[in-house]
């Protein structure tokens, strides 16, 4: 297992993330520990989860996977999302902010969190009081670092700028929705979390199993996450022309090398500079095995390649105006 560094900071992170989503609900609690222990066999080390997966059992799962081996772990965690039936139950508030942070603690069954992240931007709480919020937790010591998700750049960036004004602590880490046939981020955040130094670790690297393998043209699924037809991972969402392009390269060059199309996937997303860590998860031994098995090796630069000129988005302004007009060292 590589590693590299979160951001502006000096704490390295296994360029895989394990997510914890399925812990307690897909994945039963001794699988769970299973899986941990063996992504820290592995040299895996960063985890992560949030206070909403189901109902903070997969918190309480973590925790007790990793009690005797905290140290081993950089763990993270977020807020945000409806947790209670309160009109305050969710959200920012400082209020929200301080009762959830303590509640994760107990969970985890740690008094420190390694990054602590915003699920989702908050339209009602002002960005002035959540990074104060924050910044307390930093000074407490219950919080070493902060990140968000699912964040626009004007979002980002209003954040960041926020912090660096009043010097307090700002983000190091942004946590978006990222992989081979979700590549919206290439219009503004990646280039901004570049400039800016900002790690960015992807959710749904596969699309939510889609770059697994298992789907055809046509064929929708009975059972699974892409067959419920909610959220991003839905068979509406996922099953475009576009997508299934997509699919077919990836799983020609899997067939080519000897990989699974879901190891081919994750690879393509480690072999990309400004990606940090990929955060997959797996509701079974196996498939936690396979995405294990995306380490240890590297796509040559033509099947890198293929992959990224067949997932990436169309010619658009205004990024085709700004590229025409770009400065080079030497021109005159």
């Amino acid at each position: 297992m590589k590693y590299k560094t979160l951001g502006k900071s000096g704490v390295l992170v296994s360029e895989l993330c394990l997510g914890a989503m399925t812990f307690g609900k897909e994945v039963n609690e001794q699988d769970s520990i299973r899986m941990i222990h063996q992504f820290l066999h592995n040299g895996g080390n960063f985890i992560d989860t949030a206070d909403v997966y189901v109902g903070g059992e997969s918190e309480r799962i973590v925790g007790k996977a990793i009690k005797d081996r905290r140290e081993e772990v950089v763990l993270a965690s977020k807020v945000r999302m409806r947790v209670g039936a309160y009109p305050n139950d969710f959200g920012y508030s400082r209020r929200r902010v301080l009762a959830g942070i303590d509640e994760s603690l107990e969970r985890l069954g740690t008094d420190y969190l390694d990054l602590y992240q915003l699920h989702v931007w908050d339209n009602l709480t002002p960005i002035e009081e959540v990074i104060r919020t924050l910044d307390d937790l930093v000074t407490s010591g219950k919080v070493r670092y902060i990140g968000c998700s699912n964040f626009l750049a004007w979002q980002l960036m209003k954040a960041l700028a926020y912090s660096d004004f009043h010097q307090y602590a700002r983000f190091i880490s942004v946590q978006p929705q990222y992989s081979l046939i979700n590549r919206e981020m290439d219009r503004e955040v990646l280039s901004l979390c570049e400039e800016e130094n900002v790690g960015i670790i992807p959710w749904a690297p596969l699309g939510g199993g889609f770059l697994t393998g298992k789907y055809k043209r046509n064929e929708k699924p009975a059972s699974g996450r892409l067959s419920n037809g909610i959220g991003e991972s839905s068979w509406e969402n996922r099953a475009t022309e576009q997508n299934f392009k997509v699919l077919e390269a990836v799983e020609e060059i899997a067939l080519k090398i000897n990989k699974t199309p879901a190891q081919v996937a994750l690879n393509w997303l480690l072999g990309k500079k400004e990606i940090t860590s990929p955060i997959f998860g797996a509701s079974s031994i196996e498939q936690f095995e396979e995405n294990i098995g995306s380490t240890g090796w590297t796509l040559t630069e033509e099947d890198w390649t293929k992959l990224d000129e067949v997932s990436k988005l169309p010619d658009e302004y205004p990024l085709r105006f700004i590229e025409k007009f770009q400065r080079h060292i030497g021109e005159q």
